[in-house]
């Protein structure tokens, strides 16, 4: 007897001492892990970590944001299906973790923890473990059954699966295993059937089977179970740093410090620190720390590339692997940089693999074109996809051995230059990610080194800003015809718009400045928008003047394609001629220089107190006000599509549709992408001015999404959404639709303009 006792007593010796020696290595792989990649982030350029107190209202409601973001799935459940899912294993894996010290324990000291309504407790850990085993087998059934594009397969998503699996199988079998090896004489009986709805019928099953209950089979398998559990559960730890769910740690994180309001902001370049060997991102450690916390953060979902206007149409860029390739490239460079595996153990991992870094191969895709990449520029109508993209990605992202992570080039070997020239800064990808992340800011510091450092980018941007730089427009007109839209505008409605140095010299401030910009000023289309809205300021007796040749453009092509000296020195001399004036409000028909004004202008010296408004947010306040009142009606059914700056940059999704709908007979249909799912029409980031030589055609997907709903008219609030929704119809040859901005179908029903007035012929399709 006593013989049984003390090998009873060594048993029970050896497994604690089994235990805190596998605990305390996963723990220390696990920190090592996390200091590892810590100091990988701590490259990059200084970030200002202080757990500081936000002290705007808007700080206060973003990081308020982090509750809604983390604890409410916000975002994740714009994909119901996925963001339930989600739901059970983040809630499950909170009340599991409960669970997981009670079975340690009682395995450890023979007795349970004295959580109180113990049985309840127990109840909760079955059921959590089974829901959470069924939202695993849904995660694999929607990656792997299902296929869903947006979302990764291979052998590597697939381990997930396996671990949280075998985690909750390991439960399951350890709650049903104890309940089996106390035999009905055992002082430490579980909990009673009824607060055990999976272990009890399990273990009744068994026992139908023949094993004993608290014999030496029982006992034998409840503690391999419970070995079993120990074992997933440690290595899990180890893992979750080393993969995607390192976002489990840096998401809350990121969260906490993402960017405060407004959304997009791009921050200034230096470009008089003289110690500067380069400017814009050429290097991975040339981003910034918080630029590089969200590589980790990653989750690798998919849904930014999923709404990607670029990655839909064809184009090479997947912002989901555009931070994955950043991340990986981060994660080799600074291994080599710090001396230190990012992997552990690193027993595990094949000493050639220390010696090789992956790199983008492009055109690796064995892939066959079904249609869902035009590269004859794509007038098919054939639905968006991201299938080609995502096949070139996973394809092109290869591991090449004996080549050094710090020999590569950040811009050509890691990121082509095709992804970088494919954004439209739509902020879509921004958007819908749910850890925070912002792709856009690293796409344009990774412009701005091809252009001010390598001279580099594609022939028509450069002709572009050559001719912002040369003649203050895109175009290369005269810079003496910025003020010509005066005189023309004064001849087609019979009002003349002063320009603010003739007001000055008659002692007259107005209410407002009207600012044409480069669209308004020399785009014949744009100038008829411009026009109505002059026509329907005075109207309603505002008070309002405009620069005239005093005007320059407002630099935001300058500025997202790359060329921030260009934009900066724009920025300045209109900040000097708004402060010539004393101007404290500026109205602007472009959400682009709605947005580069409000929100980066006073980086460089724009008074606080100057307000800045769309057209469309003033017609709103002026047909509220009842100063502007539409009487003829127009009978048409409008698909509204969002421009990209002035709604996911700047929240502005109602005033538009407050003006169409105050119109009467107007009917609004909205696309299945609308708001702030809406979907870019192809002009951001400089795009308006260069080609698309991959896939479809944007501007053409986002007309066949409108036509989808059968409009007779696409309205718009932009200059350069209006030409592009214009040439998709002509590509479509949709005869029946016609491109309208809000102001054009306001100025109709408040003047009572004929139905070809706006587009000079351009027939309006009528509702049946």
């Amino acid at each position: 007897m006593a013989s049984w006792s003390e090998a009873g007593q060594l048993l029970v010796w050896g497994r604690w001492l089994l235990f805190a020696a596998a605990t305390a290595a996963a723990v220390a792989m696990f920190a090592a892990v996390v200091l590892r990649r810590a100091g990988y982030i701590r490259l990059g350029r200084h970030f200002d970590w202080s757990w500081r107190r936000p002290r705007r209202k808007h700080e206060r409601k973003r990081r308020h944001g982090l509750a809604a973001q983390m604890f409410g799935h916000r975002k994740l459940l714009n994909d119901f299906r996925s963001g339930l899912m989600h739901l059970v294993f983040f809630y499950g894996f909170i009340v599991l973790q409960f669970g997981a010290v009670d079975i340690v324990w009682k395995k450890l000291t023979g007795n349970p923890i004295p959580y109180p309504y113990y049985g309840l407790f127990a109840w909760s850990q079955e059921m959590t473990a089974s829901l959470v085993l069924i939202a695993i087998l849904y995660a694999a059934y929607r990656r792997y059954g299902e296929q869903l594009e947006r979302l990764k397969r291979g052998w590597k998503p697939s381990l997930v699966v396996w671990f949280i699996g075998l985690l909750m199988l390991s439960v399951l079998l350890t709650m049903t295993f104890e309940r089996l090896s106390h035999g009905p004489s055992s002082g430490a009986q579980p909990v009673a059937a009824a607060y055990a709805p999976v272990s009890a019928p399990a273990a009744e099953l068994l026992l139908q089977l023949g094993m004993k209950a608290g014999g030496a089979l029982a006992a034998v398998c409840y503690e391999l179970a419970w070995w079993l559990h120990l074992a997933v559960l440690l290595a899990f730890l180890v893992y979750v740093p080393q993969s995607k769910h390192f976002h489990l740690i840096t998401a809350p994180v990121n969260l906490w410090y993402r960017r405060s309001e407004p959304f997009g902001k791009l921050a200034p370049v230096d470009l008089e620190d003289e110690e500067a060997e380069s400017f814009g991102v050429g290097k991975v450690e040339h981003f910034t720390q918080k630029q590089l916390l969200d590589l980790y953060a990653c989750v690798e979902c998919g849904r930014c590339t999923n709404v990607c206007p670029a990655s839909g149409t064809g184009k090479l860029l997947s912002p989901m692997h555009l931070i994955v390739k950043l991340r990986d490239h981060l994660t080799e460079k600074g291994a080599a940089v710090t001396s230190a595996s990012p992997w552990l153990p690193a027993s595990l991992w094949r000493k050639e693999n220390f010696a090789a870094a992956h790199r983008m191969v492009t055109g690796e895709a064995d892939w066959t074109d079904g249609g869902n990449r035009h590269a004859d520029g794509g007038e098919g109508g054939e639905p968006t996809s991201i299938a080609w993209t995502m096949a070139e990605q996973a394809a092109g992202w290869t591991k090449s051995v004996g080549v050094r992570a710090e020999q590569l080039e950040l811009i050509g070997d890691v990121i082509t230059e095709e992804e970088l020239w494919a954004c439209t800064t739509c902020r879509n990808c921004e958007d819908q990610c749910p850890v925070g992340n912002e792709h856009v800011d690293k796409i344009v510091d990774m412009r701005r080194y091809l252009v001010l450092t390598e001279g580099r980018l594609p022939s028509e941007g450069q002709r572009a800003l050559q001719n912002i730089e040369r003649q203050g427009n895109p175009w290369g007109l005269p810079r003496a015809e910025r003020a010509g839209w005066i005189g023309d505008c004064e001849q087609r409605t019979g009002i003349r718009v002063p320009t603010m140095q003739e007001l000055k010299k008659k002692g007259i401030q107005p209410e407002v400045l009207l600012w044409a910009g480069s669209m308004g000023a020399y785009d014949l289309r744009s100038r008829k928008v411009l026009y109505d809205v002059v026509r329907l300021l005075d109207k309603a007796g505002v008070a309002f003047g405009t620069l005239g040749a005093e005007e320059r453009n407002s630099g935001d092509t300058a500025r997202r394609i790359g060329n921030e000296l260009l934009f900066q020195e724009l920025c300045r001399e209109n900040i000097r001629t708004i402060h010539k004036y004393g101007i404290r409000r500026i109205v602007t028909i472009c959400p682009h220089t709605y947005n580069v004004f409000k929100n980066e202008y006073p980086d460089f010296g724009l008074p606080p107190e100057v307000k800045v408004e769309h057209h469309t947010e003033l017609l709103a306040s002026l047909l509220e006000q009842g100063k502007l009142t539409p009487v003829f009606p127009r009978r048409e059914r409008v698909a509204f599509h969002d421009s990209c700056y002035l709604g996911r940059y700047n929240g502005e999704y109602e005033a538009p549709r407050a003006v169409a709908r105050a119109i009467p007979g107007v009917r609004l249909a909205e696309p299945e992408r609308s708001r702030d799912k809406g979907m870019c029409c192809g002009a951001g980031g400089g795009m308006m001015w260069m080609e698309e030589r991959q896939g479809k055609r944007v501007n053409v997907a986002r007309v066949e999404q409108a036509l989808a709903v059968r409009p007779t008219v696409i309205g718009s609030a932009c200059p350069y959404c209006l030409t592009m929704m214009e040439d998709g119809l002509k590509a479509k040859q949709a005869g029946g639709v016609a491109a309208r901005d809000v102001a054009e179908l306001l100025a109709a029903s408040v003047f009572g303009d004929g139905d070809n007035a706006p587009g000079e012929g351009d027939a309006h399709g009528k509702m049946g």
